[in-house]
Order: structure tokens, then sequence, then C-alpha cells
């Protein structure tokens, strides 16, 4: 597998018709929405559990921060997790020992600590050092094997921010009644709940660090794969409020430099429409404004390695306002171009 030894940005456009892209639970489940400004963010922890499920369900690919219920309905905890990757017999006569090993195994068989890091607590039984000048007796509990803590870290190469909608959002609720009785012998059903919102498209930014991708090993293969997982991931979650959801653009700028990115790319992108933000209720009434990004990007074009690309037909780019192709514009400036088979 070949090593990644070039930075990344990645800028992931995807939107939500009559759904809720990402709950909050301390506040009714309702989609969350900066006060201030109206707009509809959604959490990295939503889009790395979307790449998450879709690579395991549907790629093979094992995967460490998954829920694993027991026998019982328990869902596994942490330290449990991390010793489904010890491979060699407790007691240690270190710590370290088995912490090595759980490492070792972890990161060879999970995709998602190569690519977003973890904190791993573990708990292992290790060796009890006896003291000369103490009872040697067998039975004596301060020469029983003890349990130890500790804790593995490592920090993902791939890093999202929040994700924000490119447009203020208006959010509904809704009130139905459901299909059973609200108590045994009663004749009236129960009533659910539910925030929502009409329609918001969501601007993704992230970064591939290729010194932290190092440590985590992280290859080519990799993260193909999660180009794959935020793709077909995002039009593969069909739970109720999340079925609406479409992935409209995927594009990442690749550098020949080490330690060099342009930085926050997504901000130089826009969305224009002659209808009011909160209004907007389908992709064919926005077009994203690229001026800024092409610019920017053939300001830098000798810093730059190539960039890939994968758009849905329905989206529209605009150049100074006048619908352009983008990949039109970059061949214009000579960057090389290549698009994802997504």
């Amino acid at each position: 597998m070949t090593e990644i030894k070039n930075r990344s940005e990645i800028i992931f456009l995807y939107d939500i018709k009559d759904g809720n892209p990402n709950g909050d639970p301390l506040d009714e489940n309702k989609p969350r929405i900066d006060e201030e400004t109206g707009i509809n963010l959604v959490t990295d922890v939503r889009l790395k559990r979307t790449i998450r499920d879709y690579l395991y369900k549907f790629k093979n690919q094992e995967i460490f921060v998954r829920e694993i219920p027991d026998e019982m309905g328990n869902i596994q905890d942490a330290k449990l997790r991390a010793r489904d990757f010890l491979t060699i017999k407790e007691p240690f006569k270190a710590l370290e020992i088995g912490k090595k090993d759980i490492d070792e195994n972890i990161l060879n068989g999970c995709i998602d600590v190569r690519l977003f890091g973890c904190t791993i607590p573990i708990e292992l039984k290790v060796e009890n050092k006896k003291d000369k000048n103490k009872d040697k007796d067998k039975d004596n509990d301060k020469d029983k094997d003890k349990d130890k803590s500790g804790s593995i870290t490592h920090t993902g190469p791939v890093q999202f921010k929040i994700g924000r909608s490119m447009h203020k959002v208006f959010m509904k609720h809704f009130r139905g009644t459901g299909a059973f009785a609200s108590k045994e012998g009663a004749s009236k059903k129960t009533f659910r709940e539910e925030d929502f919102l009409p329609y918001s498209l969501i601007n993704f930014y992230g970064i591939i660090n290729e010194n932290v991708a190092k440590e985590t090993r992280i290859s080519e293969d990799d993260v193909k794969l999660l180009f794959d997982g935020m793709w077909n991931g995002t039009k593969n979650l069909i739970s109720r409020s999340k079925i609406g959801q479409i992935p409209r653009f995927l594009f990442v700028v690749n550098y020949k430099e080490g330690n060099y990115h342009i930085g926050d790319l997504n901000n130089f992108i826009s969305l224009q429409s002659e209808i009011i933000d909160e209004e907007i209720r389908d992709i064919s009434q926005v077009r994203i404004e690229v001026q800024k990004l092409v610019d920017k990007l053939v300001e830098n074009k000798t810093k730059i390695k190539n960039v890939q690309l994968c758009k849905d037909e329905a989206l529209v780019f605009t150049y100074n306002g006048e619908k352009k192709d983008l990949k039109g514009c970059l061949k214009d400036a000579e960057i090389e171009i290549e698009e994802l088979s997504l």
C-alpha cells in the first residue's frame, strides 16, 4: 500500500430535503441551528459516523468505534472493545507490552482509527512485583496480579470542521398521530412531534495531514475508501430523518509541497439564488459561485499537484455570475484534474 506523502484539502457539499441532518440530543433532537445567523450546523462526528457505517456495512472494513451489544443487549464499552484486539495472554510484566499489542492490531485492522484517530482507554492485568523483604505467600493479596489502566492516543490525519449550511434555514415543527394506543385499553392514539428542515445545502471542509498520516499509517487505498464513504455513505443513509440526503460536490486539492496548504477552501465558494434563503427548497434554485476558489487555485498552482472532483449533475457553478463548467475553468488554468469515480 502506498503511503500518503502530500497534504490535501477537501470541500464536500451535500443537501437534505424534509429531514434532520444532525439532531441535538440536548434540545429534543432538533436540527442544530446557530441562533444568531440562522445557519444549520452539522458536527464532524455525524459525518465520521456516516463514513464509518458505510465502510463497515458495505466495504467489509473493520471499525473500532461502533456499537457492539452483548447477549443481554448491553453496549460494549471502550475498554472491552480494546480487549478485542489483545492477542497475547495476561498478565504482563509491564503495561506497555499489552498496550503495544493492542495498538498494533487496531492500527492494522481498523480503518477509522487510521483515518480519524482515537483515544482508547485500556485496563490490563500486570504482574505484581514482589518485595523481597515481604511475605512471599502466594495467597497474599499484595502478590496478586493487578489491574492497571492506561490509554492509547492517536491524532487523526483526517479532520473535518463543523459543517455549515450555505444559506439560512427554516425549521418546521410537525405533529402527527402514532399507530398505537397511548396505553392499554385506551382508544386514543399516541402523538409524535418532530422538527425538520425543508432544505439545507451543507458545506464541509476537511484536511489530510501527511505528517500525522505516518503515525497512523493511512494509505492511498484508505483515502479512496474515505471519499467513497463520504459520497456513497451519504447516499446510503436510509433512516427516516436522513433519507433525503444527496451528495452534490466532492473537491480535493492535493499539494506538491510538504507542510503547505491554502487553508479554509470552503470559504472561497458561495451560494447564489434569486430566492430568499429560508425559502430555498431545491438544488435547482441555487448556484455555486466559484470565482474566488478558481482564482486562489490559479494563484497557487505551482504548489498544487492536482485536483480531484466528483459532481452531481444537478449542481450549477458560476464564475463571476456567469454559468461555467468548473473543470473547464481549471483546465484553462492548466491545473491537472482527476475525476473521482464514486
